[in-house]
């Protein structure tokens, strides 16, 4: 049936008019009836953060999301639109989505007064619904709510003329969502023009006095740091958002591990292929959770979730390049890639004191930590005994990112106590994860104190 394209054929199809957040009542009811998820992408929050989003959204309540950096704000933000109708009637033309029953602008009200039910309406999709801002300081009212056109002024309209007004990012996201990313940024006296709007809805463009009940589902985010370093959010406006909540970093490390691969760029190229073991995945992941609990990195600012992004993205693709100089098709990263992962890790935390050379080596203690961690979970030190004494009987191993992949299967294959540990870990034949395990083993063998290792360039070797 094809879709009404007058305000006649509108009213005559029955359509029936909501709010919307009336609206998004609605289908969240219909949602989770069905079983569906309510927010794709969205990962750790099921328990937390996404029941109170629940509440506002059926309350029909404006939020405030509150966090630290990288903990997904702006992506449920974003993620609200799915809760839309999937397209809604405007009067055709209209700048603010005016509704074809209850038109809120000038020109809607004097085009359906001449056209009547003749009225031509389109059809609006629900991605065209939703309107941001990141809020800084130079922000104005004329971005946020609107001002006088002087190109229509120079066009013969009279100053007086409603026509003349250039609507900003507010009313044009008019029946939709609006988000305000670090509300704090927002210069007060800006703020203080939000009010009406989302109270008595009367605004002042210029010295017009409009009427102008926008119906918004309004979205603000905030860092709790910026409440002291760079602004604050007035107390009138905290008062009109019905809901305050916190979100917060993933739990656990299978929540980042989810967050991690969800979110990192896939790193490859054609002719290779790339395995990630399972133990490196929780390096990673590990090593951020361990930074957020460091009493030497800034923990007001937050470690977010990208570190563990872009150090995943890192790791693979040390790993790939290791591989195009040793001309192999299969690629593993290994404990000698996580250097690389000081790159990706020192510009996404701030040090408690600053030093020259400090960052380097707390980066290189998280690591360390991270690795005998996940070491400790897949093993117990005593299961190495034989492959420890094999070490004071004088073994020695070489390891490094410029070695091939067959002088550690090699190694492997020969090594008393070590092709058992590679099995352990489920590697089969395949050379680059055979040396990604032997690797894992040895510094896990090392960080627990059984063996020693002597650095080179390029080079490490394990000893006793």
């Amino acid at each position: 049936m094809s879709k009404p394209r007058t305000l006649g054929e509108l009213q005559r199809s029955g359509y029936q008019t909501l709010s919307v957040k009336d609206e998004m009542r609605k289908n969240l009811a219909e949602k989770v009836r069905k079983g569906e998820e309510l927010f794709p992408g969205i990962v750790g929050f099921e328990d937390s953060v996404v029941p109170q989003i629940e509440n506002a959204i059926i309350s029909g309540q404006d939020i405030i999301l509150l966090g630290e950096r990288g903990q997904a704000k702006s992506r449920i933000a974003r993620t609200l639109i799915s809760l839309l109708d999937d397209e809604i009637p405007i009067v055709a033309g209209s700048e603010v989505s005016d509704h074809p029953f209850t038109p809120i602008s000038r020109y809607a009200i004097e085009r359906i007064e001449a056209e009547g039910p003749d009225t031509e309406i389109e059809w609006v999709p629900r991605e065209r619904r939703y309107g941001e801002k990141l809020a800084t300081p130079d922000t104005t009212i004329a971005d946020l709510i609107g001002e006088v056109d002087p190109i229509k002024v120079a066009e013969g309209r009279y100053l007086s003329d409603e026509l003349t007004i250039h609507y900003g990012l507010l009313p044009r996201t008019n029946r939709g969502v609006f988000c305000i990313n670090e509300l704090p940024d927002l210069a007060e006296r800006i703020q203080v023009g939000l009010l009406n709007i989302m109270e008595e809805r009367d605004v002042q463009i210029r010295g017009y006095k409009i009427r102008m009940p926008l119906d918004v589902f309004m979205v603000a985010s905030a860092n709790p740091e910026d409440y002291t370093n760079r602004g604050r959010i007035i107390t009138p406006i905290k008062d009109r958002f019905g809901s305050e909540i916190r979100t917060h970093y993933p739990k656990t490390i299978e929540y980042e591990m989810d967050i991690m691969e969800q979110e990192s760029r896939q790193v490859g190229l054609p002719g290779f292929h790339v395995e990630t073991p399972a133990y490196m995945k929780e390096i990673v992941a590990e090593l951020t959770q361990l930074a957020r609990k460091s009493p030497d990195i800034a923990q007001r600012s937050g470690v977010s979730v990208r570190v563990s992004i872009c150090n995943y993205e890192n790791l693979v693709a040390n790993a790939i390049r290791r591989a195009l100089r040793l001309g192999e098709g299969d690629v593993a990263p290994r404990v000698s890639d996580l250097p690389s992962l000081l790159a990706s890790t020192s510009g996404k935390i701030e040090l408690e004191t600053v030093g020259d050379s400090r960052e380097d080596r707390i980066v290189e203690r998280l690591i360390q930590g991270a690795v005998v961690n996940v070491f400790n979970r897949y093993f117990a030190v005593q299961e190495f005994d034989e492959l420890v004494h094999a070490f004071e009987g004088g073994l020695n191993i070489e390891v490094g990112d410029t070695m091939p992949s067959m002088e550690y299967m090699l190694q492997a294959s020969s090594t008393v106590g070590m092709k058992s540990a590679v099995a352990r870990l489920g590697v089969q034949n395949n050379p680059a994860s055979i040396a990604s395990a032997v690797e894992f083993v040895l510094e896990g063998l090392h960080l627990n104190r059984k063996v020693n290792k002597d650095r080179m360039d390029h080079r490490s070797r394990y000893r006793r």
